[in-house]
């Protein structure tokens, strides 16, 4: 609890530092006065929360503060946090915080990894590989992205870096049959967990959800239940823009759950209200650096906290 608590202000420093520190400084006054509406809303706009999300959270604040006969900065603030974790808790029933991708007690569990490029997607992975490591599983990555030799070898040397095996083939083989590779060897060596890489671009948007679906059919030839859990790999400083992904992604393969990367890297950390509110789906992981171990399990309470902090 501690260590997760220490990664999420680690990930939402700058956001904590700019726009939130402001918003947390406006309850600071013993009465509210009416404008404190108009500049909360402004904060939160800036913050990247979206307006239609932020709308929607400032009226259940009203809300309560008009139903509980709120007056004070201090009980305005308090109940302004309660909303938003409400707001980020999306999934019911609600994930084990210690281990968001549940595994499967006996055989394998498939998560098929999505994203576009550049979004720290293979980092990601990798970050997942080794905090599964630590767990004492046995991973295996596929190299499924063919399209592009850099992602190869750039999954190999993160896989050497964190002592997982990686499945590969030559540049422009068929991203199935890596799939089907990676699925039989950690059959046979008795791995835990495969975690697949994809490509996050091809010629058009239709040609690379098709490739997705078809390894997502790959994998359920092996597994009807694969894969276990599709993640969707988002940069947190695309901001609202990773919304529109989100929603491609998610009509294509089905997206079960969100990794958040490099939210160190932003200041504009109120994306994540957007995401659980406006897609609900849940944010399983936090991205807060660039070293393997730098990521954190999301979870609503903690992540408000260290906002607010």
């Amino acid at each position: 609890m501690v260590e997760r608590l220490e990664k999420t202000e680690q990930g939402v420093r700058r956001a904590r530092e700019s726009w939130f520190s402001r918003v947390v400084h406006l309850f600071d006054r013993v009465t509210v006065a009416e404008g404190l509406w108009e500049e909360l809303e402004e904060l939160l706009i800036l913050a990247d929360v979206g307006v239609a999300t932020t709308a929607k959270l400032l009226e259940r604040v009203k809300h309560r503060v008009e139903g509980e006969g709120l007056r004070e900065g201090p009980e305005i603030r308090t109940a302004l946090k309660e909303e938003m974790v409400r707001m980020l808790r999306v999934d019911e029933p609600p994930r084990d915080v210690a281990q968001p991708i549940p595994l499967s007690p006996s055989g394998l569990t498939v998560i098929l990894a999505v994203g576009v490029n550049g979004g720290g997607k293979t980092l990601s992975i990798a970050k997942l590989a080794h905090h599964f490591g630590q767990q004492g599983k046995r991973v295996v990555l596929a190299a499924a992205d063919t399209f592009r030799a850099a992602a190869i070898d750039q999954l190999k040397i993160l896989g050497q870096r964190v002592g997982v095996e990686v499945i590969s083939q030559k540049p422009g083989a068929d991203p199935g049959a890596v799939v089907f590779d990676s699925l039989e060897a950690a059959a046979s060596r008795g791995g835990d967990v495969v975690i697949i890489d994809t490509a996050g671009r091809l010629h058009t948007k239709f040609n690379l959800m098709e490739e997705l679906k078809k390894i997502k059919r790959v994998a359920s030839r092996k597994d009807p239940q694969a894969p276990h859990e599709v993640l969707l790999v988002l940069d947190a400083t695309t901001g609202q823009n990773g919304l529109a992904q989100a929603r491609y992604f998610t009509e294509a393969v089905g997206v079960t759950g969100i990794f958040l990367a490099k939210l160190d890297g932003t200041a504009k950390g109120g994306i994540v209200l957007a995401i659980c509110d406006e897609l609900k789906i849940p944010i399983l992981f936090i991205g807060t650096g660039e070293a393997l171990d730098d990521l954190a399990p999301f979870e609503a309470q903690t992540f408000v906290e260290a906002l607010f902090s």
